[in-house]
């Protein structure tokens, strides 16, 4: 597609506008989220989160320094905007920001290595598509092996892309 209009940037948020067309996306904002944790050259990863790991409480593990801990994941959650694909992840790190472990910052570090890989992700509103609402739930009913409690979540869409 021909862009018709500039990019712009505002607050770490890109967009494009083409023929039939919005893309939102905040690749810099990744870049410097990047550069600031000095994973730029790291090994990008296909997933954002390992899907068999439990983050427990897990007092093996080391603590970590949560200010360091805390800003990560503060980037994270600015980025989230139009990165709905790092949500979940997200919330499951933010539960440990008061008592950060060092099993949490590997995690933590392993979803800098997905954005590594996905810096152009973004939302893309299409025209030709029609602008319906859709949402799913999910839960899983004392799914947690360390308290017993449940998790639920959903996802809503709108026109052609993942809006929460």
């Amino acid at each position: 597609m021909k862009d018709i209009g500039p990019m712009h940037y505002f607050l770490g948020l890109e967009g494009w506008q083409r023929n039939g067309e919005i893309f939102l996306n905040q690749g810099k904002y990744t870049v410097e989220i990047l550069k600031r944790f000095r994973m730029m050259d790291c090994k990008p990863m296909t997933k954002p989160m390992n899907s068999n790991l439990k983050l427990l409480c897990d007092e093996s593990s080391k603590p970590f320094d949560p200010t360091v801990y805390r800003q990560m994941i503060g980037s994270f959650m600015y980025l989230v905007n139009t990165r709905p694909d790092i949500c979940f992840v997200v919330n499951a790190l933010s539960q440990y920001m008061v008592a950060p472990r060092q099993v949490h910052w590997i995690a933590a570090k392993h979803v800098l290595r997905y954005l590594k890989g996905k810096i152009g992700y973004g939302l893309s509103y299409v025209s030709d598509r029609k602008m319906e609402l859709l949402g799913y739930t999910d839960s899983d009913w004392d799914g947690s092996t360390a308290d017993r409690k449940s998790t639920s979540g959903c996802c809503f869409s709108l026109g052609s892309c993942m809006i929460s």
